[in-house]
């Protein structure tokens, strides 16, 4: 009977530790809010936050006050900024706005916050998270492998372009020489590429040189497409929106020449950014919901999206190169945002386009359409968190 009883007291200790480890909901525990699908997103007081909300009013107040002047409202510079379009522009979009969570809590929200606009290059990082769920699900075995490895359509041919892996293309270290859809990697030509011509110079070896470059992060794009075999908007709908409960008046706009044909059907490859037209087209609440994903982790609810070890990776600085981990801007050395902390993070995109998250304070800041550097509203945002 004493052996019986002893059994039954050690069985459930030895299941405990048998038990995979859960981290995250430990970690999170049960109590962490994750927004419903839809409006229905809980406002909270800034002072139930922790705000003092004079402050933070001073701050959305200053945010209100920063229109940017480098995007036209009708986007008439278009051509003037970036070079010849290749895709449809909107005619129109909504003026600054943005929101401020605090522990996936809204704590301030200013103008139109539901207005899907044009994002620019902060779809690089939406990219990045496709690239991170194609390493999860094995579609891609390493980083570090090379993408000639996978792709077999003569872009990664060439002796130098072999060598490009995909590590290469996320830290945008790769050097792919080549043409697509009508734009030259190397930017040099007025006509095409406007004021962000470049002058021609010598192609440095894969993973030795950064260069900020649209035609690379587009042949990324392709690359992915090819490896799922479906058209990304509907992997990142599939894996990334609808489970965050994102709205459903985003797009990710293709031009209309980038189709590839992938097992005989006709696909349209979309862009990392929206220099030439068309890319994702996005309201700042869903671009909301993508940071808190990101500050969480990879996780919504209790539902894994994307690893922390992507995330983890995603964010580390690489060895060339500005302060940049794969397609997001980081803050490693403080000098991008000085008053924000080393561990922030944001997708930035042209006309001031930003989605900011800041895991020391559990916060994550969208503003749009806004002049010059955010760490100006990120300083008086956390000047009005009491800590």
């Amino acid at each position: 009977m004493f052996r019986k009883k002893l059994l039954l007291l050690v069985l459930p200790v030895l299941a405990a530790c048998t038990r995979p480890a859960t981290p995250f909901k430990r970690v999170l525990g049960p109590t962490v809010y994750f927004p419903a699908p839809g409006d229905n997103w809980l406002h909270r007081r800034p002072t139930t936050e922790g705000f003092d909300s004079a402050r933070l009013a001073e701050a959305v107040a200053f945010a209100q006050t920063q229109e940017t002047t480098q995007m036209t409202p009708n986007f008439s510079t278009q051509e003037e900024i970036f070079g010849k379009l290749l895709g449809t522009m909107p005619t129109s979009r909504a003026a600054t706005n943005g929101l401020i969570l605090h522990h996936g809590y809204i704590v301030a929200e200013w103008g139109d916050t539901q207005s899907p606009d044009p994002t620019y290059s902060a779809a690089k990082s939406f990219l990045s998270t496709i690239l991170g769920i194609s390493i999860d699900r094995g579609l891609i075995k390493d980083i570090h492998d090379p993408v000639a490895n996978y792709i077999k359509d003569g872009g990664y041919d060439s002796e130098h372009n072999r060598q490009i892996t995909w590590e290469h293309h996320a830290r945008q270290t790769s050097e792919w020489e080549g043409e697509l859809w009508g734009k030259n990697a190397d930017f040099v030509g007025h006509e095409a590429f406007g004021k962000g011509e470049r002058k021609p110079r010598t192609l440095q070896a894969p993973g030795t040189y950064y260069e900020y470059n649209d035609v690379r992060i587009n042949r990324l794009a392709l690359s992915l497409l090819r490896v799922w075999k479906k058209p990304l908007p509907d992997v990142l709908k599939k894996e990334v929106m609808d489970p965050i409960g994102a709205s459903n008046t985003w797009k990710w706009v293709p031009y209309p020449n980038a189709v590839a044909t992938v097992n005989g059907k006709q696909m349209p490859s979309v862009s990392g950014g929206t220099r030439w037209g068309g890319g994702l087209i996005i309201n700042a609440r869903d671009e909301a919901r993508f940071g808190y994903l990101m500050l969480r982790q990879g996780r919504w609810g209790r539902r894994q999206i994307v690893s922390p070890g992507w995330i983890k990776q995603a964010t580390t600085r690489g060895p060339v190169g500005p302060d940049y981990g794969f397609l997001w801007w980081l803050n490693t050395e403080q000098k991008a945002w000085p008053d924000a902390p080393a561990t922030s993070f944001a997708a930035l995109g042209a006309g001031q386009n930003t989605i900011w998250v800041d895991p020391e304070h559990d916060l994550v800041i969208v503003w749009r359409w806004h002049n010059g550097n955010p760490n100006e509203l990120i300083k008086r945002v956390l000047l009005a968190l009491n800590k």
